[in-house]
């Protein structure tokens, strides 16, 4: 009597899920889930919960998977509009942590409104030119970076340069698949190479010194060189096959700061060794493969520049993630997908997943 209610749940329980993506990311939350928990070792709370982050994320990519691109639209303005308003907020009433204004409280609950702009900010543009697709002008463009710049602005002021970079290599790469002439990315990028004296005088202290302790860590190695220092002694005592689980010194010893958040991969590569990374790498790859691959079929403007935009967005967090922790690039506040213990920032991921599940799923329905 159960058996075709049972059936009719299973299949209602995956529709509009995509299977490639789901197993995929479930790998890579497994992987997440025990580095946390020998990075927490001696505290079991950061590791259920991240469990729970987990839970509530899925919840939400699932809700978000459901919804048509036509309906994801709707979204874009409010959404958007919304993200601003929290941002300014964060200036008037924001709780300062380190010297920062990130976040805002209401009592029973924190939120760092910056994360929602990783969404709003490429669902709006994406809105925006699926509006204008059938005559997109020059005049179109230029609009589309003040849209941009304006939470990215916002981000960056208070100050959380990897929450701004984020943002903005998000919204330039839904401009980019909208079309943006080559002529002008060339420009652009003449343009701010010319702006870099002017721009290193915008940056706080802190983050200058980032900056040039990445050409030489030593120069300042108990203070801005001490992240690099510690994380590439991690990831170069792992060797081959790496520690073994739990077996990390450099860890267990708490050398490696924020070692269950931004530096995550330290941890992982340490008692995972090379072959691990490689492992980890090609996960991320095939992530990236599978998003692409959506892109390349979706039906409408807004579908594949929304698609691609997220795609992208996955490998900024893991190059930069993964570049700045091997000392590569300068120190920002930048997790690495679902390895890093976070809340907000885990359930952006989750949810920028959703959408690609979205634009897979749905796009039969809307295909002209």
């Amino acid at each position: 009597m159960l058996q075709p209610y049972f059936y009719r749940f299973r299949a209602r329980l995956v529709e509009h899920i995509d299977g490639p993506l789901l197993l995929i990311t479930s790998l890579l939350m497994l992987a997440g889930l025990a580095t946390v928990f020998s990075a927490t070792y001696d505290s079991n709370n950061r590791t259920l919960s991240q469990l729970g982050n987990m839970v509530v994320g899925l919840v939400v990519m699932w809700n978000v998977a459901q919804l048509p691109p036509q309906k994801l639209m709707r979204f874009a303005v409010p959404l958007y509009v919304l993200g601003v308003i929290l941002l300014i907020m964060v200036f008037l009433f924001g709780i300062k942590v380190n010297g920062a204004k990130r976040w805002l409280s209401f009592g029973f609950m924190r939120i760092q409104p910056s994360e929602i702009l990783k969404i709003a900010t490429p669902l709006m543009l994406a809105w925006y030119f699926q509006k204008y697709e059938v005559a997109l002008k020059f005049r179109h463009f230029v609009i589309a970076v003040l849209i941009l710049l304006l939470p990215f602005g916002l981000i960056a002021k208070q100050p959380d340069l990897g929450t701004a970079i984020l943002v903005g290599a998000a919204g330039f790469y839904v401009i980019f698949f909208a079309g943006l002439p080559w002529k002008v990315i060339a420009g652009l990028v003449l343009a701010g190479a010319s702006a870099a004296p002017f721009i290193w005088t915008l940056l706080h202290d802190y983050q200058r010194k980032r900056i040039l302790t990445l050409i030489d860590p030593s120069t300042d190695p108990l203070g801005s060189g001490y992240h690099i220092i510690q994380s590439t002694i991690a990831i170069g005592s792992g060797g081959g096959f790496g520690k073994g689980w739990l077996e990390g010194t450099q860890t267990h010893l708490e050398f490696i700061p924020e070692r269950h958040t931004d530096f995550i991969f330290a941890v992982f590569s340490e008692e995972r060794g090379l072959l691990g990374n490689c492992i980890l790498v090609l996960l991320y790859l095939m992530l990236i493969a599978r998003g692409l691959l959506i892109t390349a079929n979706a039906s409408t403007l807004f579908a594949r520049v929304m698609g691609g935009s997220i795609t992208l967005s996955f490998f900024t967090y893991v190059f930069v993630n993964m570049g700045m922790v091997s000392g590569i690039l300068p120190v920002v506040g930048i997790p690495l997908p679902f390895l890093s213990y976070g809340g907000t920032a885990l359930v952006t991921l989750f949810c920028g997943l959703g959408i690609l599940m979205s634009i897979h799923s749905h796009r039969m329905l809307v295909k002209k």
